[in-house]
């Protein structure tokens, strides 16, 4: 019996719960367990230990041979998978799901422009799973036949707490050495057929990220950019992206009271504008501040009936009186909080807007040696668009603390499958298209590495991107960094010191500046001839990495 005549039997059963109303939906969530009511109203609700983030070596592609030529296997996050095995994952997922007690089942779509938006069916044995769906999945529009995917829709079944069995896998599936046997955990996606499986990860991105990672590799086949950004809006209709990886800001920076939230993750660039993909935000709860980043904090924890609150916060610690310290990672520092935009005081409901005027590239450098804000060229754009960079960092056993670069290709790696040339080629031709100017912001440390130096206060980054955003870095004079390429404004409306818009003015120690600032450009060409140098990128882009 093929897929879809199985699906419809499965969904025609009368244990399925199908497009509940929301107050139904996250009452179940309660009646089953699945999630505790909090002293505000939320839903909190914790996974087991291997659940608490993504698990990228059990994020797994088919691999066909009539689409392998689209995806850059040679990419550390494209792992891939046999059909005879994802077929196998497909049947042991309908399986139990026909086996559950409960079965839920939503019908959403991902993206806010019908003329793109992805038909999403998402069956699940949990409802806090098909919950979050909810939240992060946008409404099915009314005009849904006039996109181009309105015949191709994607179905994703998720068993999230139940576990392979690993002997049914041994050699389709990687050996886990943390289990000392075959990975009991999957996140697979088949892009020719449409189908997505989570099975035994109970971390509710995994389902997010893997429809991101389908529309990221389905619309540059369509001439659209799929970007891994927040989106915000002026009074003016003016639009502004802003790229980070997690802990860069992103998601902070993107609530800004002056100007209307698209969203906070994803969105797609075609030739009428910016759409967001999502309904919702799942924004990182760590060290949260009420008063720097309130927007975040009162849609999370504002009070209200539980069945309407609906907001999930997910592995973050609770006390027995429903009262949530942010402030404690001993679970993990990857708390979460799912909440819809309409959550938020100002959106913009269609969550669409016209082409962006102003990109910022959020970074986190922990070595203190880019500049808090700089203007790039377009080839520097794209190069700085290519290695996504920022700082990670790696605690030893002796407390001794040490940044490590990250690099991940257009600030979202891990779900940018295609080709490099299909992403960085539409970039440069948008730009083009509409006089974008892109611009470079650093949100890590100044005046020295982490552990020496400080981390750039919220407030003061708040300016220099309004600065940005708002074009009053258009007239200012600029200087070009001497180890990194890009260009320094020597003065920026809001910032009273100008001396910090320099790195190597907040250092006493000059040669350890320099030293420091070597090393970086230095990992950078490391990684271009590592990932870059065999991809046939224009040799203009490549003349902008730092260390070439």
């Amino acid at each position: 019996m093929k897929f879809q005549a199985r699906l419809e039997k499965l969904l025609a059963g009368g244990n399925v719960h199908r497009n509940l109303a929301r107050p139904a939906l996250i009452k179940a969530c309660v009646d089953n367990g699945e999630a505790l009511v909090s002293a505000c109203g939320a839903l909190a609700t914790w996974t087991r230990p291997e659940s608490t983030g993504r698990s990228p070596a059990d994020t797994v592609i088919v691999r066909r041979p009539e689409s392998e030529h689209t995806i850059d296997w040679s990419a550390a996050n494209n792992l891939p998978i046999d059909p005879e095995t994802f077929d196998m994952l497909v049947d042991d997922a309908l399986k139990t799901l026909r086996k559950s007690g409960k079965v839920y089942a939503s019908d959403r779509v991902v993206g806010a422009d019908a003329a793109y938006a992805l038909p999403v069916t998402t069956v699940a044995n949990k409802a806090l799973n098909v919950l979050f769906c909810d939240n992060m999945f946008r409404p099915v529009p009314k005009n849904i036949k006039k996109s181009i995917f309105a015949d191709r829709p994607f179905t994703l079944l998720a068993c999230p707490d139940q576990k392979l069995d690993p002997a049914r896998y041994e050699g389709r599936l990687r050996l886990d050495p943390r289990l000392g046997h075959t990975s009991t955990m999957v996140i697979a996606v088949d892009f020719d057929r449409r189908i997505g499986v989570v099975y035994g990860s109970s971390y509710c991105g995994s389902c997010k990220k893997l429809l991101f990672t389908v529309m990221n590799y389905l619309l540059p086949a369509a001439g659209i950019l799929p970007i891994h950004c927040s989106a915000n809006e002026g009074k003016k209709g003016d639009v502004a992206l802003l790229l980070g990886l997690s802990g860069t800001g992103k998601t902070t920076l993107s609530a800004d009271k002056s100007r209307a939230l698209l969203g906070d993750d994803e969105h797609g660039w075609n030739d009428t504008g910016i759409a967001n993909f999502e309904n919702g935000c799942y924004a990182k709860l760590i060290d949260l501040n009420p008063q720097k980043e309130p927007e975040i904090y009162k849609a999370c924890f504002h009070k209200a009936p539980y069945t309407r609150h609906g907001a999930i916060i997910e592995n973050a610690m609770m006390y027995p009186d429903g009262e949530f310290d942010l402030f404690d990672d001993r679970l993990t520092p990857n708390s979460r909080g799912s909440y819809l935009l309409t959550a938020l005081d100002n959106i913009k409901k269609s969550s669409t807007g016209a082409h962006p005027r102003t990109i910022l590239f959020l970074t986190a450098d922990a070595n203190g040696v880019l500049p808090p804000v700089s203007k790039l060229t377009r080839e520097q754009a794209m190069l700085w668009f290519l290695m996504g960079y920022t700082s990670k960092l790696a605690g030893t056993e002796t407390g001794v603390t040490e940044p490590k670069s990250a690099f991940s290709r257009f600030f979202g790696a891990p779900f940018m499958p295609r080709n490099p040339d299909d992403y960085a080629d539409l970039l440069g031709r948008k730009l083009d298209e509409h006089g974008t100017q892109v611009y470079l912001v650093n949100t890590g440390w100044s005046g020295g590495p982490y552990g020496v130096g400080s981390r750039m206060d919220i407030m003061l980054t708040r300016a220099m991107c309004a600065a940005a955003i708002e074009g009053k870095l258009k007239d200012v004079k600029y200087v070009q960094d001497p180890y990194f390429k890009v260009w320094v404004p020597q003065s920026c409306p809001g910032v009273d010191d100008p001396k910090i818009l320099q790195p190597a003015a907040t250092w006493q120690d000059q040669a350890a500046y320099a030293e420091r600032a070597r090393r970086l450009a230095g990992e950078f060409a490391a990684q271009w001839h590592k990932a870059y140098a065999d991809k046939n990128i224009d040799a203009a882009i490549a003349a902008e990495c730092p260390g070439l």
